[in-house]
């Protein structure tokens, strides 16, 4: 068998190393961290949402809106339950919630990332802290790499698992790029991709900290007046503008972003139609028929909410609520189901969760994830120009990308 070097210990890596050293290789992992799995860590919140229960090759595909065919030998190799399998295996008890989320029964990122640290450890994979500097290459093939500290580790086979640039405190600095660089590979720009997103709309702000739970979105392209994007979940105002599940999901159908482009319509209420909401409102008004206005809507929405609410209905907060007009109660109703929020533009990519970008898939063989510039070279993870959805598949893209690669060295 081979020596196998795999540079970067984040998902991609850890899966990929030890997987290499399950079939007998040699493998040195090197991670510029002194511990390995820092961006892991801090995926779903700390809890750590391994992947996506979906076993339909199509549906995963499907949820991979950036070059998802490229993927199909990958996917089909190392599916979602395999994952599961080789987590639970690893001791690790799953659990599956809404949206086919899986996550730790113990909601524990960590124990994630001590199974993966225990699956390279039990194959002997020799884990080293060091920053690699450039590759070595010898006739036309990859047969090691160069650190910082100008140490030269010599292998038949090095995956790159460096991951993109998105949260760079956890060592995703895009050193992977440089590395794909120097065997002539393409990079397409990274930008960031399940981003936060800046909003025009000053109550934003003023709602800081509020989380939304049970609410609808749709995403609208005002050049090409059309949707571009529905879901149902919860969502976070923050003083910048928007964020959670759902924004995060939406920003990765949003292309060629442009100031004022797109228009976030939330549904505060998706489980009423317009009718329903307006006899509720009708009802919580006689039950306050002689108080003020901004007195009437407490059972309704959440504290935070009524007073931005109250001033974007352009209805006196101090009207009796058994003078407001039915004009003014059907305009607070279609409010309610459509709440306005003008995207000024994406959050820089250090807070995305993953990026878009990265060494071209049209490069790198989808049945090998060899490079087909550069002989014993081979990419798995973020640092390939790959991005899914949010809720597990990105990180299923990141095992099934180092599995491949690993079987292949």
């Amino acid at each position: 068998m081979s020596n196998v070097i795999v540079v970067g210990a984040g998902a991609a890596g850890l899966i990929a190393a030890g997987r290499a050293a399950e079939l007998g290789h040699k493998v040195t992992l090197i991670e510029r961290n002194e511990k390995p799995g820092r961006k892991v860590m801090i995926t779903g919140k700390g809890r750590c949402n391994v992947t996506n229960n979906c076993n339909a090759l199509d549906e995963l595909i499907n949820s991979v809106p950036v070059n998802g065919r490229f993927l199909y030998s990958a996917f089909s190799r190392f599916m979602p339950a395999d994952t599961m399998e080789l987590f639970e295996g690893l001791g690790v008890p799953l659990k599956i919630e809404r949206g086919n989320r899986v996550f730790p029964v113990s909601d524990k990122a960590a124990d994630i990332v001590d199974a993966l640290a225990k699956y390279v450890r039990s194959g002997g994979v020799i884990l080293k802290q060091a920053r690699v500097r450039e590759l070595i290459i010898s006739g036309g093939k990859a047969i090691g790499v160069a650190t910082y500290d100008d140490e030269r580790i010599f292998a038949d086979s090095v995956i790159v698992a460096t991951g993109g640039v998105s949260y760079p405190l956890t060592g995703s600095t895009g050193d992977g790029y440089e590395l794909a660089k120097q065997a002539g590979h393409t990079i397409v720009d990274p930008k960031p991709s399940l981003v936060p997103l800046s909003a025009h709309e000053g109550f934003c702000s003023d709602l800081q900290g509020l989380s939304l739970r049970n609410i609808a979105i749709e995403v609208y392209d005002t050049e090409k007046y059309k949707t571009v994007y529905t879901d149902f979940g919860e969502m976070l105002f923050t003083h910048f503008g928007v964020s959670g599940p759902v924004i995060l999901s939406a920003s990765s159908h949003i292309r060629d972003m442009k100031k004022g482009r797109y228009q976030i319509f939330i549904d505060l209420k998706p489980a009423l139609s317009h009718e329903q909401l307006d006899a509720r409102v009708l009802r919580d008004f006689a039950k306050s028929s002689n108080r003020n206005f901004i007195n009437s809507l407490n059972s309704l929405l959440p504290k935070k909410l009524v007073p931005v609410i109250v001033k974007l209905s352009g209805i006196s907060p101090s009207t009796v609520t058994n003078q407001v007009t039915r004009e003014q109660r059907l305009g607070l109703v279609n409010l309610l189901k459509s709440l306005k929020i003008t995207v000024n533009g994406f959050r820089p990519i250090e807070e995305a969760i993953i990026t878009s970008g990265g060494v071209k898939t049209s490069e790198i063989n989808p049945k090998t994830m060899e490079s087909k510039l550069l002989s014993g070279l081979f990419f798995a993870g973020e640092v390939i120009d790959v991005d899914a959805y949010t809720g597990g598949f990105n990180l299923q893209i990141a095992f099934s990308t180092g599995r491949l690669a690993a079987e292949n060295v």
